[in-house]
């Protein structure tokens, strides 16, 4: 099961299960979001973090895919970029089998193909090759029966290597931070879908959304979540993801939420979280 997108909007899919090349059906998804690169960053990638290690944590093999440039979903989960001998980067533009750059993680039943710099330079080579929306889709056609679900972290804009992530998925799950801004990037992330969808990939679809860094204390985060309903309906997660201070310090430690304080109210929410989308996939 291929499995979400994360950042200013989290989305997932509940559309027909998507077959490649003959394998085992399976559900597939993205994790993106996009506010101009600004404030939605920490939680698009801790909600990948997390809800990829929630769900590895309730038995399921679990894949992350980093392709932001940034690599911000590998150090959250301890990695060295450093020290890497194959990356995303190897995968998309070098054409190398995803095998040979994922690597466990320390979290039981999740693995990760890292990020580092070295994927920075990719939106520039990507315009020249033939089908390039189409690479991060055919690579992930080889492992895609190996695992119950794939996510994808993706870069905070709307460029090439975020557009392979949408071609690829067939399901996205949109996590909307309680700010204003959140809700004028949605019409545009909404816009893209729809685009992607018209003309790349008929199957995408948005599975909800996800309200993050919610403060019930707060009129303007009672007033986003209020319109996010509106517009998502039914399709808006039970779960909701509080501002926490355990969350904004995981990752510096490289660890998900789970393993650095499984007795914080962020543990317990992303748990629940993790569950839900099990729930409905």
């Amino acid at each position: 099961m291929y499995n979400l997108i994360f950042d200013e909007f989290f989305l997932f899919t509940t559309g027909e299960p998507y077959t490649l090349k003959g394998v085992r059906a399976v559900r597939r998804g993205t994790i993106k979001n996009h506010k101009n690169g600004v404030n939605f960053l920490p939680y698009k990638t801790t909600t990948a973090v997390n809800v990829s290690s929630g769900i590895a944590l309730e038995g399921k093999k679990v894949l992350l895919l980093d392709i932001d440039p940034q690599g911000n979903a590998s150090s959250g989960l301890g990695i060295d970029k450093s020290v890497l001998n194959k990356t995303t980067y190897d995968v998309i533009i070098n054409g190398a089998p995803f095998k040979e750059a994922i690597i466990e993680t320390r979290v039981k039943g999740l693995s990760i193909c890292p990020s580092n710099t070295s994927l920075a330079g990719a939106e520039v080579e990507l315009v020249s090759i033939s089908n390039r929306e189409l690479i991060l889709k055919k690579a992930v056609g080889d492992i895609v029966d190996e695992y119950d679900y794939i996510f994808i972290d993706c870069p905070p804009s709307l460029g090439l290597l975020t557009l392979n992530a949408l071609t690829s998925a067939d399901s996205i799950l949109i996590p909307v931070q309680c700010e204003y801004y959140a809700l004028e990037g949605l019409s545009e992330l909404m816009n893209t879908v729809k685009l992607v969808k018209q003309y790349l990939n008929p199957k995408l679809y948005v599975e909800g959304a996800v309200l993050t860094m919610f403060d019930a204390r707060t009129n303007l985060s009672i007033q986003v979540a209020d319109e996010v309903k509106k517009y998502f309906k039914e399709r808006v997660y039970r779960s909701v993801i509080p501002k926490n201070v355990r969350l904004s310090e995981a990752p510096s430690f490289g660890l998900p939420i789970y393993l650095y304080d499984s007795k914080s109210k962020g543990s317990d929410y992303y748990q629940q979280l993790s569950k839900e989308v099990i729930e409905k996939s």
